[in-house]
């Protein structure tokens, strides 16, 4: 990315943002998905608080979906050559990345976007996300904000009534990530006033019951592991526990995510043997179980494999940076329980090969994914309060830290026991977590009275 000074639309006011032209797969697998963030190549003028798209030339490119487009503003106002001149280079730039054997024709044949929410479209439309998809989603999150502006519950049942064909899996799953955007911030109004919303739709449609059902299976096949796993989780448990959820998807599909590791060859052998016990309808329901097992665990290793090959390119491109320290900071919104698996298994070949060069790439990668992955010391210290046994034994530690009760503490706890309760938790963490927000507002009135 390049740092360049433009004028603020609005006030005229220099800025310097960042600005980036070339979104190109093939040497950065997460290009596009911030191109689709909207958080590229925006200004934010200090002057008048302006925030809006910067306009500038773009190239987006996906080898695998064979696309090569571009994007030139209009406001820019210069002639169809003086385009050409400014787009050409930047073509010529990924071109001369992509090797020679996988150089093809759609290359030569770069589509220009007139506008840049076309370019968004087609690349949309190339993951197989159609204009009336788009469409849809947003009918869905204007129904969810008419929802969360309207203050009587009477009249947001009459709309849900009239609108539940909106709501779908689609509308609960950017529920979600609305909630959990909320509770990321900390703002514990919305967050309530969110998770008061997500139950009168969980009540009173009927995909909402439906989930609602769902999550109670998935849960119950949690505890039926938990329990099991007191006196150690055998194979032998395993299986028993799968031929009584035959008769599930939900439960099926919850056991295999939560239990991968466990599905091998002694598994299935254990499994075929138990199926045999059994004759005529059961033994074929089981029968058909199985076939339903292999494939729940083909999906979840294609999946995988899937995602860690991406993450090897990502990896890749970042040890080839000048400075990989430098670089991961630049990802570090991508990085996941895959990029740390990876990181942990090529540092321990690097190690073995006695290649000092990689090793020391790799481990500045990890100091920085470790310093960035550290709990706060707020969330430190409530999880050690969570493990004290009684009132008396938090206000201890707490009055002994009392320089750490901050604002920022309290708006943790907030936040803390909004998600708790909306994601129905145990009512003994809910309750730890307002005792430890009650001791918390006591500490804070007290350092108050003395000043």
């Amino acid at each position: 990315m390049a740092k360049v000074q433009t004028s603020c639309p609005r006030c005229k006011t220099l800025v310097a943002t960042e600005v980036e032209q070339i979104f190109d797969l093939n040497q950065d697998p997460q290009a596009k998905q911030r191109l689709l963030s909207g958080q590229v190549n925006v200004l934010h003028c200090p002057n008048c608080g302006y925030d809006g798209m910067v306009g500038t030339p773009v190239v987006y490119h996906d080898p695998e979906k064979e696309l090569l487009l571009t994007f030139f503003p209009s406001e820019m106002g210069l002639p169809l050559n003086e385009q050409e001149r400014m787009i050409g280079p930047l073509i010529n730039q990924v071109v001369n990345r992509l090797p020679l054997e996988k150089r093809k024709a759609y290359i030569l044949r770069p589509q220009s976007m007139l506008t840049f929410q076309t370019m968004i479209e087609r690349i949309l439309e190339g993951d197989g996300i159609s204009r009336q998809m788009i469409d849809d989603q947003q009918k869905r999150l204007a129904l969810l904000q008419r929802l969360l502006s309207i203050p009587a519950a009477e009249l947001r049942l009459e709309i849900i009534k009239q609108e539940e064909s909106l709501i779908d899996e689609a509308f609960f799953s950017m529920f979600s990530r609305l909630m959990e955007a909320t509770l990321a911030q900390g703002d514990e109004r919305s967050a309530r006033a969110l998770g008061a919303l997500q139950q009168e739709l969980v009540e009173n449609t009927a995909i909402g019951k439906k989930i609602q059902e769902q999550s109670k299976e998935a849960q119950d096949v949690i505890n039926t592991l938990n329990e099991a796993s007191k006196t150690g989780l055998t194979r032998e448990k395993l299986v028993d526990i799968f031929v009584d959820s035959a008769e599930s998807e939900v439960r099926l599909t919850t056991l295999v995510s939560l239990v991968r590791n466990g599905l091998d060859y002694t598994f299935f052998t254990l499994l075929t043997e138990k199926i045999n016990t059994f004759d005529g309808d059961k033994k074929a329901q089981l029968e058909a179980m199985r076939e339903k097992v292999l494939g729940y665990i083909k999906e979840i290793d294609d999946q995988r494999q899937g995602q860690m090959l991406q993450t090897k390119k990502l990896l890749d491109a970042i040890l080839a940076s000048p400075n990989p320290g430098d670089a991961i900071k630049e990802h570090i919104q991508e990085i996941d329980e895959f990029f740390v698996e990876l990181v942990d298994q090529e540092l321990k070949k690097a190690r073995a090969a006695a290649d000092l060069d990689r090793i020391g790439k790799l481990q500045k990668i990890t100091a920085v994914i470790e310093e960035a992955t550290a709990p706060p010391p707020e969330l430190a210290l409530i999880e050690e309060l969570l493990g004290l046994e009684n009132y008396d034994e938090r206000m201890a530690l707490m009055q002994s830290r009392s320089e750490m009760v901050t604002p920022e503490f309290t708006q943790m706890l907030g936040g803390l026991i909004a998600q708790s309760e909306a994601q129905k938790q145990p009512e003994d963490l809910i309750s730890k977590l307002k005792e430890i927000n009650r001791i918390a507002v006591r500490i804070t009135m007290m350092a108050a009275m003395k000043k």
